[in-house]
């Protein structure tokens, strides 16, 4: 029995690599190499002090999930009492203070100065900058965000504003909605 046309795409999509993952083949493979460097990373790192490491992604693990995690969800219900506002635009403060709160759990003994001297004697550059330029990446994230929000809402508002599309004003007169242009769907029996 051969398959042609209609036959083939239903057997591929049903037997195939698409079946196993859902998207296309390339997709796969990818995933598949971003495991092999993962593994590759996770033995070179583990070839040390591998006790060190697994006691610190444990500790990692727990206290994010005891200290952090509520911590950053008291945060987050403060935000949204104090800003009467739909959830779409408190959204504006959580992303920029979750990149500037990844930004310092990063960079933390340099921006609280706690490591300065091994920093200098590695690098031979001075470690006095970090904190000014974390609180002006930090400015800079909430300030691109507090400009999106403006933008956003000044184009919700004008979208809203009778008279802003061509056209609004016959279709504010006609009092009746018209059905959306497009193909007309076919009777199904």
């Amino acid at each position: 029995m051969r398959l042609t046309g209609d036959g083939v795409r239903t057997a591929r999509r049903r037997f195939g690599l698409r079946r196993l993952d859902g998207e296309s083949p390339l997709r796969l493979v990818l995933l598949l190499c971003s495991f092999a460097l993962t593994g590759y990373a996770g033995v070179r790192l583990l070839s040390g002090d591998w006790l060190g490491i697994a006691l610190w992604f444990v500790g990692a693990a727990v206290l994010h999930d005891l200290v952090l995690l509520p911590l950053y969800a008291l945060a987050d219900r403060a935000v949204a009492a104090v800003l009467p506002a739909p959830a779409q635009w408190i959204n504006h403060v959580r992303v920029p203070a979750f990149v500037s709160g990844v930004l310092l759990l990063v960079w933390f003994p340099l921006i609280l100065g706690r490591r300065e001297r091994r920093y200098e004697n590695a690098t031979g550059l001075s470690a006095d900058v970090f904190w000014p330029r974390w609180l002006l990446i930090t400015a800079v994230l909430f300030g691109v965000s507090a400009l999106w929000l403006v933008i956003r809402v000044a184009i919700r508002g004008w979208r809203r504003r009778p008279g802003a599309r061509p056209g609004a004003e016959r279709d504010a007169s006609a009092g009746e909605r018209k059905p959306p242009a497009g193909p007309a769907r076919p009777n199904r029996p």
